[in-house]
């Protein structure tokens, strides 16, 4: 098993779970319940996701964020069930959006969930260029809270 860090959560302050806590592998969790548009996503973007969502509903569009948590197995029922209600998704992670996790996720929704759907399947990621070094490029190169609230108000319009 690999387990992979996002280096950039680790200045990140929040409750800090009971000692007993144990994340079950392979079950993703919906972190942000919404009707309008569906937000998977994974790690650091989680986040940024739920940042947007919560600044999205003062505009009357409900997001339904989706913590991926592993995505070796990936648990694909949530985000179904999710797309069932919301008829919209949006896949938002920081690797570049060619043939990554988001492209799994799309062409499963869109083999089994493709009738539940009102708009184009969306995926947000970084630049298919190599990662900038400096952290001011690299701010600038990862899609954020307002990229993905931007990306959710187009496809909330569809």
């Amino acid at each position: 098993m690999i387990f992979i860090e996002n280096r950039l959560l680790y200045g990140m302050k929040g409750p800090q779970p009971p000692a007993d806590y144990i994340l079950p592998i392979g079950t993703s969790a919906v972190v942000h319940p919404g009707t309008n548009v569906t937000v998977v996503s994974v790690s650091r973007m989680v986040h940024e996701a739920v940042a947007a969502a919560e600044r999205l509903a003062g505009e009357g569009i409900s997001v339904e964020v989706i913590d991926l948590r592993t995505v070796a197995p990936l648990d694909m029922a949530p985000i179904l069930d999710s797309v069932d209600k919301t008829s919209r998704l949006l896949i938002a992670h920081e690797a570049v959006v060619p043939f990554g996790i988001g492209a799994e996720i799309a062409a499963t929704v869109a083999r089994e969930g493709f009738w539940n759907l009102d708009a184009p399947i969306q995926r947000l990621g970084a630049a298919a260029t190599p990662p900038p070094y400096a952290p001011e490029l690299e701010r600038a190169w990862l899609p954020d809270r307002d990229d993905i609230a931007e990306a959710i108000r187009r496809l909330a319009a569809l």
